[in-house]
């Protein structure tokens, strides 16, 4: 049976015996819509994976951005919870983008599972498609004995920043956010000193799938990712940044590490130095 690592087309994923699929819909403006979107129409045997339940930590204030990374062990709970064994192929997909998806994604890479993928289009691809779907609840996974191994993919802190040139720092929020002409969601507008935009929809073409691994590889390439592999990606909290990775992964390009707190943990010390402008 094949096994996928970075996406995943809908054909594809339907015709697997053997998978586990987790839905990360998610609203940040309404974080309970994400279990109700679940609830009206999803992937016949999906289960929901929350993004503020299940793939973040405790916040703390003065301490943590809005959806820190929960404790490598407490994460390790859930993903046996959920059934998942090694080996096992995963599918994580959202309602289209991908951004949340890839938070799951990246964070079962992090476990060292490299058997997990992305739904290419996510759930609109899947009902374009013509694929079925269902409002039945999923029956409650099995408890699996999931073994952590190495991590497949890299983390930085807030004192891997602002990073040295030879570093290329990639900020996945849209341009506005970067050069801190509006904040709608932190505090603080602007983005962390050296880091350039890398709006994460820019990863995917009109009809909402991802380019070309070819295309990727040119955006990010222009963008200063060489092959040294010394790229770390951020946004605001976490999140969209794990699709620039996904998207690197897709197209060959070396893994960057996430720094995971992001903007919203950046900004909770004043002494870090914040930028506008390009």
């Amino acid at each position: 049976m094949p096994t996928y690592t970075s996406l995943i087309e809908p054909t594809e994923l339907a015709a697997l015996d053997a998978v586990d699929i987790f839905d990360c819909s998610f609203v940040l403006t309404d974080p309970k819509e994400g279990a109700r979107i679940h609830a009206q129409s999803h992937i016949p045997g999906s289960l929901h994976a929350d993004l503020e339940q299940d793939l973040s930590g405790p916040i703390v204030p003065g301490v943590t951005g809005r959806h820190p990374l929960p404790g490598r062990e407490a994460f390790l709970d859930l993903v046996c919870r959920w059934g998942i064994e090694p080996g096992r192929q995963v599918v994580a997909y959202d309602q289209g983008p991908g951004a949340h998806a890839a938070r799951l994604w990246w964070m079962l890479r992090w476990l060292g599972h490299a058997n997990v993928a992305v739904l290419n289009g996510g759930f609109a691809a899947w009902n374009e498609a013509g694929m079925p779907v269902t409002s039945d609840v999923t029956a409650p996974p099995v408890p699996g004995r999931f073994e952590p191994a190495a991590p497949l993919t890299r983390d930085a802190v807030a004192g891997d920043l602002p990073a040295p040139a030879s570093t290329t720092v990639l900020d996945a929020r849209e341009h506005r956010r970067f050069i801190g002409a509006e904040e709608p969601i932190d505090p603080v507008a602007g983005h962390i000193p050296g880091a350039r935009c890398a709006a994460f929809p820019g990863n995917l073409g009109a009809d909402g799938r991802f380019l070309a691994p070819a295309a990727l590889a040119a955006r990010f390439r222009d963008l200063g990712v060489d092959d040294a592999g010394n790229t770390i990606c951020y946004c605001g909290s976490g999140v969209t940044a794990a699709h620039n990775i996904l998207a690197m992964k897709h197209a060959g390009l070396p893994e960057p590490a996430l720094y995971a707190g992001s903007w919203s943990e950046w900004i909770v010390d004043p002494d870090r130095p914040v930028a506008t402008g390009e």
